[in-house]
């Protein structure tokens, strides 16, 4: 046998020999239950995915709070110029404005056509140096 150690007193009978028996049982246990969840490597992972999942929500979260956030301040930003445009501009660089604003919005489809194609044709001369 093991020599009791020298912090601990030996015990007085066999009842306080059990209690310490028991008591160094139940550490044993608990230290071997620790080393087995740091050893279970799937239960970590899952638990360090799980943490991971929730600050991904908390950061996509912030985004979309700061993303409205600078969207009204764009928007707040786009009609102060319109006014600024409409107060400032000369009548005949308004009405060129207005009817350039309409025919884009009439030819949508012609305008997304030829901006696609554009970026075709430079893809092709990229590609070809």
């Amino acid at each position: 046998m093991t020599q009791p150690p020298h912090d601990e007193p030996t015990a007085s009978g066999p009842e306080e020999l059990r209690e310490q028996v028991e008591h160094t049982r139940q550490e044993l246990g608990e230290t071997v239950q620790a080393l087995a969840a740091k050893t279970d490597v799937k239960a970590r992972a899952k638990e360090k995915a799980a943490e991971v999942r929730q600050q991904a929500a908390e950061v996509k979260d912030q985004a979309a709070v700061k993303a409205a956030e600078v969207k009204e301040q764009a928007a707040a930003k786009a009609a102060q110029a319109g006014r600024l445009l409409q107060e400032k501009a000369p009548e005949p660089v308004l009405q060129t404005t207005a009817r350039t604003a309409r025919w884009s919005r009439d030819n949508r489809v012609l305008l997304l056509a030829g901006g696609a194609t554009t970026l075709l044709l430079w893809l092709a001369c990229r590609r070809k140096r």
